[in-house]
């Protein structure tokens, strides 16, 4: 297969270059229907995400908050290469390949009111990419630095086109206090080229601490100025929607309270990936799906249509 032209590059100059965006936000047209209404799908294409408060119902809030103890439990020092280890402390700081490894994560991945509305914002349907948690435990959890997801997948993973979407579905608080997930609202129709040559395996570097792939400073502040740090609080039973290529990161959690997301990147079936664009080889399955499988939205179940203003850039 031709590789696609590569309309993002990164990781080949010595200077960071800004670059804006050639895909649209939104892909579906306006009068999909799903669980989105208009005011919400305006919402994630003028800022790049959207927090949906009370999306699950308790009792699936109970059952994947079990899941996620066990998961905890289990992976605490297995040594599998889907875990990654805090870099001091040695707790569990993430945990891969979820919907493939836990059945009740699989079935997260393909809850049909989910699975409408990813069909809504990328106009397709889909598979995950990616699933994980993320684990920031009292006292001890490390940041997550600044970063656009878009990025390392271009980079590292070869997809080619900003036609993905990640879903944050907290399974504890997420506040001010315990390094709740910052996000630069805006900052999606900006594409920051890094500089800096992916050293060989750098995802084993990079779960732990991204050096490479990460913006520069003064790129990062022309962000910053122009559009600003919003930082959702988001709990147990939402679900924060956002783009891939919006800027995000988290800081360390020094207060007692702990704090974990599950993760679910759902991409388009048109969107699949190819050889890296800026690595000697790609990144293993348990990091980015190469084989993937369809999902399937039930696009008929019976939800508001939801019309909305046209989603040109």
């Amino acid at each position: 297969m031709q590789k696609q032209q590569d309309l993002y590059p990164t990781r080949i100059d010595d200077q960071p270059r800004i670059v804006d965006r050639v895909d649209p936000v939104v892909y579906s047209d306006p009068v999909t229907r799903g669980p989105l209404d208009y005011a919400q799908l305006d919402d994630f294409e003028h800022k790049g995400f959207l927090h949906v408060p009370e999306f699950f119902s308790g009792d699936t809030v109970a059952t994947l908050q079990d899941a996620l103890h066990h998961t905890r439990q289990a992976e605490a020092g297995s040594g599998r290469a889907e875990v990654v280890e805090e870099p001091d402390s040695g707790e569990v700081r993430s945990v891969f390949a979820v919907h493939r490894d836990y059945p009740v994560f699989g079935e997260l991945c393909r809850d049909q009111r989910l699975l409408r509305a990813v069909f809504q914002l990328l106009g397709s349907d889909a598979y995950i990419h990616q699933s994980r948690i993320n684990f920031k435990p009292g006292f001890r959890g490390k940041e997550f630095y600044w970063h656009s997801d878009f990025e390392t997948w271009h980079a590292e993973d070869g997809m080619p086109r900003m036609r993905a979407v990640s879903c944050l579905i907290p399974m504890t608080p997420n506040n001010q206090y315990n390094g709740a997930l910052m996000l630069i609202p805006g900052s999606h129709r900006h594409y920051i080229s890094c500089v800096g040559e992916t050293p060989q395996n750098h995802y084993k570097q990079s779960l732990k601490q991204q050096r490479t792939g990460v913006p520069d400073d003064d790129s990062l502040r022309w962000l910053v100025d122009k559009y600003g740090i919003e930082a959702p609080a988001t709990g147990p039973g939402s679900v924060l929607f956002f783009d891939c290529n919006v800027m995000h990161g988290s800081n360390s959690n020094i207060s007692p309270f702990p704090r974990s997301n599950v993760f679910m990147v759902f991409n388009s079936v048109y969107n699949t990936l190819q050889a890296p664009f800026s690595a000697d080889s790609p990144r293993p399955e348990f990091l980015a799906t190469r084989q993937p499988r369809p999902l399937g939205a039930d696009k008929t179940a019976p939800t508001p249509a939801a019309s909305r203003r046209s989603h040109a850039i």
